[in-house]
């Protein structure tokens, strides 16, 4: 596969009118974002999200987050619990978010290790605290972390609250599955539709507290919220 020659791209945004789109912010995303349609790297997700915080889109986004007066409290808060105590949550009831929850990283080995970022803004902020909550809205969402599965969760998030690296995600998704494994166009659809269907129709997520009733029953959290959990099979 041929590699992008960048600095000869950037040198022809200083010859003509595209200057004001060629500059560095969107160079670093466009890098990013080709980074991960060529390589489907975690770690190209976590450039590409980063190069995100202080975008024109996210900052668009931070504004229309703040017209719920829920969610804008927390921002204005900077709400941010302790690391999340796995092993007091596996004593919590089965059937509760803390027990669902720790057991499903543990179940994939992992560790919840808060985000390497510093909250120095509002983006910044939102920017932390969904990546911090990320397996927690698999939980109460049923989407799997499965890569069509994602994609869903991922559409749940932009009709919820427009996050840019979803919109992207879910852009790199159509392109592989376009280029790639075609036959699996009908699925993945399916999940973008769902997860956006759910988004729209649920409570705001991002306003949640989840630590504050770690012991609530999931089927609980998905009543309050308006959630009905996703169905792989439609519906």
């Amino acid at each position: 596969m041929q590699t992008i020659d960048w600095d000869a791209f950037e040198a022809i945004g200083q010859h003509t009118d595209m200057q004001p789109l060629l500059n560095f912010q969107f160079l670093t995303t466009l890098k990013a974002f080709f980074t991960l349609l060529t390589t489907d790297d975690l770690d190209a997700v976590d450039e590409l999200s980063l190069t995100l915080v202080h975008s024109p889109a996210f900052q668009l986004a931070a504004q229309a987050m703040k017209a719920d007066p829920e969610v804008a409290a927390l921002i204005q808060e900077r709400y941010l619990p302790p690391s999340h105590d796995l092993d007091r949550l596996l004593q919590c009831p089965p059937d509760s978010l803390g027990y669902q929850y720790a057991s499903s990283l543990q179940q994939k080995g992992l560790d919840r290790i808060d985000p390497e970022l510093p909250v120095r803004s509002d983006t910044s902020y939102i920017e932390y605290r969904w990546q911090q909550t990320h397996d927690i809205w698999h939980i109460v969402t049923g989407f799997s972390t499965s890569g069509i599965e994602e994609i869903g969760l991922q559409a749940f998030y932009l009709a919820q609250f427009r996050l840019p690296l979803a919109g992207l995600l879910i852009a790199n998704a159509l392109i592989s599955a376009t280029l790639l494994s075609p036959e699996g166009m009908p699925q993945l659809l399916r999940a973008i539709e769902q997860g956006w269907r759910m988004g729209v129709q649920a409570k705001p997520l991002f306003a949640q507290r989840w630590e504050q009733a770690w012991e609530k029953p999931v089927s609980q959290w998905q009543a309050e919220l308006n959630l009905q959990p996703f169905n792989p099979v439609g519906g």
